[in-house]
Order: C-alpha cells, then structure tokens, then sequence
C-alpha cells in the first residue's frame, strides 16, 4: 500500500520503468501534479500502463480500427465473414471448445458458454499458448452474476481507451488532451477502492487519476472539488452511483464528456447529469469479460455497438437465434481481449437488436441496475462495497436481498461461514439477516432491494 512506504519509496514505485516504461520528464512532472496537489486524495496504490515503445507504436495502428472499423453488417441471418477464420484459429488452442466435427450443422449449432462456465474452469477457456502467470487478472464486480477472474494484457487494458473514444465520438465528443492535460480522472464512491496515478503515453503522457469520492479518503471533504478543478481533467469517467456523489460537489470545471459503465443508468439521472455539468453523458454498456460492447445513443433510441470483432446474437431460451426486434438474451462471440476469447456467451442480459442509421442497436436492453442498501445508522450502501467485503469468502454465487423493513435475506449456493453475518453487519448494521440455500441456476440477480435511496 502505497501509505505504508516513504515518500522516496513510494516515487521509485511509482516511476517504475515496469510500470512505466519510457517515462519521460515531462511525464515524471505529471505524475507530481497528480499527487503533490495540497487537496490530492490518499492514493493507497500504483499502476501503470506497462506498455514498450515497441507495443505502443503497435497499439496506435489497434487503436486506429477499434476507432474506425466497421461493425457486424446483419443483426440477423450468417455470422460476419471475419467470425469463421478466427474460430478456426482459436479452436485447436481453447480446450472448453468443440471439435471442428460441431461446424458441420452451422454456426447455430455450437453450444452456448456462460459465466457459470468460466467460474467452474476458467483455464479452459484462455488460449493454451498464451496462459502465463504474468497475465493481469481483473476481478468482476459480479453486480448482476457472480464475481470471476478475467484475464488480460496490458495492450488489452490500454484498448478500452478506443472504444470509450468511439463511444464519445457518437455524442460528437473527440478527446484532445495531450502533453501537461489531465486526459481522464476514474472516480468511485466506496469506503476503500483501488487507487493511483500514471500517465497514458498514446496521448503525449497526458494525465491519468483513479480517485475515491468517499470523503474519508480525502483530508477535507471540500478538497474533492478543489481538487478536481485543479486537475481539470477533460473526461471524468465513473458508475451511477460515483457519478451522482460527483454531482453534489461544489466543483466549477466542465470536462468533455461524463463517461458511465458498469450499472444502468436511467434516463433522469443522465439528463439530471448533463444539465448539471453542460457536457454529454455516455452511458456505455460494458464488462469486464467483453469490454464496452455499446453506448447509449438517444438518436437510436438505444445501444449502438461499438466493437468491430464482436459478434452479437440476440438468443431465445433453447439457445436459437432470434429475428431483428425480438426481445432475447444479449449473446456475444469474439471480442478484443485475446486471452479470453468468447464463444457464443451468455451474458445474463436481455434486448432486442435492430439496424439504425448509427448501426446495429441494442434496445430496451435490460442489464445491470445500480443498487445501495440502508444500514442501520440510515447510511446507504453501495452494492461494490458488499462485494468487495465478501469477496474473501469461498462464495461461488449468492444473492443479497434487502426487504420494505430492512431485513436481510442471504441466499449462498455452497457451505457458508460463521463470517459472513459479521461482515455484513460491519456495513449495514444488526437488521436482522437470514441464510439460506441459492437453488438458482446460473446467473442470478445477485443484488436487490425494496428500498431506495431518496431522489436529490
């Protein structure tokens, strides 16, 4: 933690040539900015984009057509011509896969993956040739399923920038940050969450932040906007939740662009958003096992698809195709993560898919819901708080309910522990809580509650 170090070690962590290499002066001198700011937050971590001259000259050309390409041509009917060819490349390398002998009766006919799947055996599921214990692993936040280890690289992780721009792009945004700009400022509103600074060397080593709203990260609650308007970053990037702290603060810079991910959002909170800060809010629908897959666009009446190499069926429960417009569940082939390449998987989520001017959309999409809990003290709780305190125990799935009086039902497939009721109370306090056995199957609405927080 970076609390723990001196102010020295903490700079030779921080400037790391494995984490950054190629960090040059004027990179080094952001990197001050970002920390030595009087109002700068408690950053407790480091990171880095780990990205070599050599990877990232490669990864302006990868950037250039994650922007540009086109995406899949049909919402219904044949797969793209490119599926074909990179089914057969990975086919050999990806043990959970079927034989060539499967393609004999078309693509329809391979089965389905889900995320139960890739919890049971995930290594099954990464390319042989490129299993390595130097990969990055995220953890999902598991809001709507269950949380898994996601594999990746960090040419992967450096692509979301390009579809986020692609994203912005359909609200007319085009980022611009270079050398001495702040490009982006990650914000989340939990009592502890995963924090730091680095640079992105694709953009002149603009100015990268991840920080916490929670007050009792920072030294004075005031210094959240004091230190957010020095910063002036041009995209802040959050969750509903981050995002409607972010809108209480007596901030007065504008950035570019509010960028959301991981939780629905509804209408009113974006609208409420865009009128408080004057800029445009991109609600992208996105995962940690396929990335950003689609961003709202209110032209289209829905989620226009952002990746070029992702395929995506809308699928009926016996796992058939669905025709344009038909409500089914959000199926997705391929994407830009290659130690994690997915066939035909079931995310959980529901929408029907239609050809607009803007391209393939996906509407009425039925996905992840923001959710916060009462405690005891009247405090509400963000559901990412839940899961990181639970994420400890050996929980393969569980669903948490909160009813109209407060209490709580605990629904855990699998042995429990003594642990689990204390740790639930060390957020939400001594409602009365009751176990019991998860006989769901597969993917479950793992957060719900009859309250909600009052609107501001």
């Amino acid at each position: 933690m970076s609390t723990t170090l001196s102010p020295e070690q903490q700079w030779r962590e921080l400037t790391s040539p494995a984490r950054l290499p190629g960090l040059t002066p004027s990179g080094e001198a952001m990197l001050r900015r970002l920390r030595a700011h009087p109002a700068a937050p408690v950053f407790r971590d480091f990171s880095g984009h780990r990205l070599t001259p050599a990877v990232q000259w490669a990864q302006r050309a990868r950037h250039a057509f994650l922007r540009h390409a086109g995406v899949q041509p049909r919402v219904h009917g044949a797969p793209p011509a490119w599926l074909w060819p990179w089914w057969l490349r990975q086919q050999a390398s990806v043990a959970a896969w079927p034989s060539l002998a499967a393609l004999r009766h078309g693509w329809q006919a391979l089965p389905t993956t889900s995320r139960a799947d890739l919890q049971a055996d995930l290594a099954r599921h990464v390319p042989r040739h490129l299993q390595s214990p130097d990969l990055i692993c995220f953890t999902t936040s598991g809001t709507t399923g269950h949380p898994i280890r996601v594999p990746s690289t960090p040419a992967t992780a450096a692509s979301y920038a390009a579809l986020h721009e692609r994203a912005l792009a359909l609200h007319g945004v085009r980022l611009q940050a270079g050398q001495g700009d702040v490009g982006v400022v990650l914000a989340g509103f939990q009592q502890r969450c995963f924090t730091y600074v680095s640079v992105n060397p694709l953009r002149g080593e603009c100015g990268l932040a991840k920080i916490n709203l929670h007050p009792g990260e920072w030294h004075h609650a005031s210094d959240r906007a004091t230190y957010l308007d020095a910063m002036a970053p041009e995209l802040i990037s959050g969750d509903p939740v981050s995002l409607d702290e972010l809108a209480t603060l007596a901030m007065q810079h504008r950035p570019q662009a509010l960028l959301s991910t991981s939780m629905a959002m509804s209408d009113g909170q974006r609208n409420r958003l865009a009128a408080r800060f004057g800029c445009p809010v991109v609600d992208v629908y996105s995962m940690n096992e396929a990335g950003p897959i689609a961003a709202f666009v209110q032209a289209a009446q829905g989620f226009v698809l952002l990746q070029p190499r992702l395929f995506v069926e809308i699928l009926d429960e016996a796992g058939r195709a669905l025709p344009p417009g038909e409500l089914g569940e959000v199926t997705l082939s391929g994407g830009f993560n290659p130690c994690l390449p997915l066939l035909r998987y079931r995310t959980g989520d529901h929408a029907r898919l239609v050809m607009t001017t803007l391209g393939p959309t996906l509407r009425d999409l039925q996905g992840r819901p923001p959710v916060r809990f009462l405690a005891r003290s009247g405090a509400w709780v963000n559901n990412v708080e839940l899961t990181q305190a639970l994420r400890r125990f050996d929980l393969q799935r569980y669903a948490l309910h909160q009813a109209a009086n407060g209490g709580l039902c605990l629904r855990v497939a699998g042995p429990t522990s003594p642990e689990l009721a204390p740790t639930i109370a060390g957020l939400l306090g001594d409602w009365p809580l009751t176990v019991l056995p998860l006989q769901a199957e597969d993917k479950v609405r793992q957060y719900t509650s009859e309250l909600s927080p009052p609107s501001r």
